[in-house]
């Protein structure tokens, strides 16, 4: 096989990987009818990452597990050992430990109608972009068995836990027959209304939930910062190779008829 023939192999292999990975993250990131809004990277940024695990332990490992994350991997976002076992760890259990829940499974599927998922990779199966709005879009609902309701999650199981931060809220709806059958009403979202104040203002709100799901994609791949560092090293030396082996190639044929 020719030089040149293998690099356009590989260049199309390449490209066909890309395009799947592409139509992958859309259909993964994807909200249903609800528009997203797009989540802050904050990755970078060890203060939000270690106030997201603040929150996360406070206000979601009651009755969610992070089965694949241990304690002390939090150390990786600039804690010290003794921070996680005075700040982040709860129970009685040990820094090297998993982030498991002491819920019992029969307990919590009798309280919301199923076992709350693990959230260890639930930012890689939903996206930041879904959590991000998710948190962000609860609304009072007497008619559900919680009280609470969701726009990106219609009649979710879960109750609105951060509702003590942003307060209580009602949805507003508008009204509208269907233009493609006249006998069905559609209901648009319009707007909150504010029934009660929470502890926090609505940006430091939309603030806490961003460090909250920048913390949740961080425990998702704890590698990923340095999966994409050695990513662009990789394309970098690809790029270069493909140059190289162009040159030769062209130079190996050139008196070749």
């Amino acid at each position: 096989m020719k030089i040149s023939s293998f690099i356009g192999s590989i260049k199309l292999l390449c490209v066909f990987s890309l395009a799947g990975l592409a139509i992958a993250g859309s259909a993964l990131a994807s909200g249903g009818d609800f528009p997203l809004d797009s989540a802050p990277n904050r990755l970078n940024n060890n203060a939000s990452l270690q106030n997201g695990a603040k929150l996360f332990v406070n206000y979601c490992s009651t009755c969610h597990s992070a089965n694949s994350m241990r304690y002390n991997r939090l150390q990786d976002i600039g804690l010290t050992e003794k921070q996680i076992k005075e700040n982040l760890i709860l129970g009685d259990a040990k820094v090297g430990d998993l982030m498991t829940v002491a819920m019992n499974p029969k307990d919590a599927k009798a309280w919301f109608g199923k076992v709350p998922p693990d959230l260890s990779v639930e930012a890689r199966a939903r996206g930041s972009d879904w959590i991000y709005t998710y948190l962000r879009t609860f609304y009072k609902d007497d008619d559900r068995p919680t009280g609470w309701n969701n726009l990106v999650y219609p009649n979710v199981g879960m109750p609105h836990v951060l509702w003590q931060l942003q307060g209580e809220r009602a949805a507003k709806f508008e009204e509208r027959k269907d233009p493609h059958d006249s006998s069905k009403t559609l209901k648009t979202f319009v707007g909150f209304e504010q029934l009660s104040p929470g502890s926090m203002k609505p940006q430091e709100y939309d603030d806490n939930v961003a460090d909250l799901v920048a913390f949740m994609t961080w425990m998702a791949e704890p590698v990923q910062l340095e999966r994409k560092r050695i990513g662009v090293v990789v394309i970098l030396f690809l790029a270069i190779f493909t140059l190289l082996a162009w040159r030769m190639n062209k130079a190996f044929w050139k008196d070749i008829r």
